[in-house]
């Protein structure tokens, strides 16, 4: 089953920007203005290069890259996220190597290729054809580069999308994007898992579906 059908309380007809403009202009600051973890991990030790960042929100990941010496594209849906993302980046001093691209997703992608292609939690609480995109944006790994999906395995209680159904497995999550894994190293698929702290200072332990794959030189 893919993960794309484990979507709760959706509204299919709602359009995507207009449904993620409401969510950020409801507050300042919808996510923690940190780099993912697992982006952290997986892509310290590698030299830097370009990347994809797919569905960038408030733009943490991305600047942590360009920090890092990458060059990023940096696509989302929503403008007012995009704006204040640019804004975090021109603080850091790095928006010279930051690209912010508005895209539908489901309609138009950035153009590749990149070393790095991150999907961190691609998931989205309106329709989201995921699978579709995720295989579209894996034909924009350049040759030895790396794909990085990450997931919600589990979610905290406070989460504005709690899973009440059973999630895939990595090894799921994988099959269902129906890669030419013959193309592909698998360098990680796994669940690890992390400590969250909530808005109201309570914690929990949730955890990552990880799929991390190495595009093979042609």
């Amino acid at each position: 089953m893919s993960i794309s059908e484990h979507r709760h309380h959706q509204a299919e007809d709602v359009d995507p920007a207009e449904y993620w403009e409401r969510r950020y202009q409801e507050r300042q600051r919808v996510w923690s203005g940190r780099a993912n973890p697992v982006l952290v991990d997986v892509v310290e030790p590698l030299p830097s290069g370009t990347a994809l960042d797919l569905g960038c929100g408030e733009g943490a990941d991305a600047v942590w890259l360009a920090r890092r010496g990458w060059r990023v594209t940096a696509a989302d849906v929503a403008a007012t996220a995009l704006e204040r993302a640019s804004g975090h980046a021109a603080e850091a001093g790095v928006a010279d190597r930051i690209d912010f691209q508005r895209h539908d997703l489901a309609r138009t992608l950035p153009d590749g290729p990149f070393d790095l292609v991150s999907a961190q939690f691609f998931q989205s609480n309106v329709e989201l054809p995921r699978e579709r995109i995720l295989r579209a944006v894996a034909e924009q790994v350049a040759p030895g580069g790396l794909l990085l999906v990450v997931t919600h395995a589990t979610v905290p209680p406070w989460s504005w999308h709690p899973h009440e159904d059973a999630v895939p497995t990595p090894e799921e999550e994988l099959a269902a994007l129906g890669l030419a894994l013959d193309e592909w190293h698998t360098e990680r698929l796994d669940t690890p898992a992390r400590q969250v702290t909530g808005p109201d200072g309570r914690t929990a332990t949730v955890t990552d579906n990880v799929i991390a794959l190495r595009r093979r030189a042609r």
